[in-house]
C-alpha cells in the first residue's frame, strides 16, 4: 500500500462519478493507496463545482472527509506568499489555486506522491530543491 498521497481534483471527481471516463482507472488505483489521501479546500471546491449536478457524487465527497478517506491538512497565512510565488512562476502553464495548494503541501510536508489526471502540470511542477512528483496512476 502506498501512503502519504496527495489527491487532485480529477481523480476525486472520477472516483465519485461513474460517468467519468477515468472512473474505473481511479477506483483501481485507489485500492493501492492507504487512506487518508491528503488534499485541500481548493481541490474540494473544484471537485464539488464539477459535481454540482451529481448529488450522489457531491455527497460522497463530503462523506469521504467524515469517514477518513480524505484529510485536510491545515494552512496558515504563512502559506500565502509561497502560493502566490508558485502561481506567478507557473502562470504560463495555467496553474490554479488547487494545484498550488497541493504543491505547497508537498513542499511543506515532504510529500512527493500525487494522484492526479493532470500529468501536464504535475510533471512540470517543482518544489523544494527541484523535487518532482511521482504521479499516480
Amino acid at each position: 500500500m502506498i501512503a502519504r498521497v496527495l489527491i487532485d481534483t480529477g481523480p476525486m471527481v472520477a472516483l465519485f462519478s461513474a460517468r467519468d471516463r477515468y472512473h474505473e482507472t481511479c477506483l483501481a488505483e485507489l485500492r493501492e493507496i492507504a487512506p487518508p489521501l491528503l488534499t485541500s479546500w481548493p481541490v474540494l471546491t473544484e471537485a464539488a463545482w464539477l459535481l454540482r449536478d451529481d448529488w450522489n457524487g457531491l455527497r460522497s465527497i463530503v462523506r469521504s472527509l467524515e469517514n477518513g478517506l480524505f484529510a485536510l491538512p491545515e494552512f496558515s497565512a504563512a502559506a500565502s506568499p509561497w502560493i502566490e510565488s508558485f502561481l506567478h512562476k507557473y502562470r504560463d502553464l495555467g496553474a490554479q489555486l488547487a494545484d498550488a495548494s497541493l504543491v505547497y503541501l508537498a513542499y511543506r510536508d515532504d510529500l512527493d506522491m500525487v494522484f492526479t489526471l493532470d500529468r501536464r502540470g504535475f510533471a512540470v511542477y517543482r518544489f523544494g530543491r527541484n523535487r518532482s512528483f511521482n504521479i499516480l496512476p
